[in-house]
């Protein structure tokens, strides 16, 4: 199918077979950042999320935005904050089950297709047709074969989102040993966090570096010109959540739209309207 581009500087640089990279190396020195600048900064982020939202639904563009990297490097609390304060109706957020029986028998990236966006929407992935690269090989769920021919035909497949109009912005989100083990750790201590953790993010925890050499196969096979690799070094989560919503802003040619001229209406008047004795059912006050 269509043939591989040269690999851009950054992602040809970020394909290691260890975890840790010059950057991630920098990020382990800094600080973590503060919650209070992390918010400040968001909100504004979030407020140019909203601009480019808008521009979408106006211009009718198409944005595929996927997102790859091991259990716990943070994807799913990304793509949160990515859609905290978009429409639903826009940003999509996908996140597909294990495949039926019936869905199996179809041609790998069949059940994939049916999320592509539209006019005027973001179709979010948390995990996509590259699972086929990443945790079925790892943990044995297809043969070295269909990897294989996955990788060889995938290129291809993207090359046609791209001509038909899609804008297609990948990202592998990285995390060291030692964080990802505080993370899993800590699913297992809160309550509020033990819905994330499933039979295979412990089985995958102690093939790490198996993961760190599919995503290294990954990228070299699938980082063309016309969809490139992001490698985000995420140990710090809120520095990674603000430089991936940067460069996805910097990534989308939007233009905010002119403000509109909205005033509040009269105050609603009763005209005689009274509340009815009825047998409500309140919630009690507890708090």
């Amino acid at each position: 199918m269509g043939k591989k581009t040269r690999k851009s500087g950054r992602s040809r640089g970020s394909t290691r077979s260890d975890s840790s990279s010059p950057a991630a190396a920098g990020d382990a020195s800094r600080p973590k950042l503060k919650r209070k600048p992390y918010e400040k900064e968001m909100r504004r982020l979030q407020g140019e999320l909203v601009a480019m939202q808008e521009w979408v639904k106006s211009s009718g563009a198409k944005l595929c935005l996927v997102f790859e990297g091991m259990d716990s490097a943070g994807k799913g609390g990304t793509i949160r904050r990515i859609t905290e304060r978009t429409s639903p109706r826009v940003f999509k957020h996908i996140a597909l089950p294990t495949p039926t029986e019936r869905e199996k028998s179809q041609m790998y990236i069949q059940r994939y297709i049916a999320h592509f966006p539209a006019a005027g929407e973001v179709a979010i992935f948390d995990r996509s047709w590259y699972n086929r690269a990443g945790v079925e090989p790892v943990m044995g769920y297809c043969t070295p074969e269909q990897t294989e021919k996955f990788l060889e035909q995938v290129p291809g497949v993207e090359k046609a989102m791209v001509d038909n109009g899609i804008i297609l912005i990948k990202y592998w989100l990285n995390v060291s040993v030692a964080e990802q083990t505080r993370r899993l750790e800590s699913r297992i201590e809160d309550p509020r966090k033990i819905w994330k953790l499933s039979p295979t993010d412990l089985k995958s925890y102690s093939r790490h570096y198996d993961y760190c050499r599919a995503r290294d196969t990954m990228l070299a096979a699938t980082d063309t010109g016309w969809a490139p690799w992001f490698v985000v070094d995420n140990d710090d989560k809120r520095r990674g959540r603000l430089n991936i919503i940067s460069h996805l802003l910097s990534q989308v040619p939007y233009e905010p739209l002119p403000p509109r001229d909205v005033s509040m209406p009269k105050k609603p008047s009763p005209r005689g309207y009274h509340e009815p004795d009825l047998p409500l059912r309140h919630v009690p006050t507890a708090f």
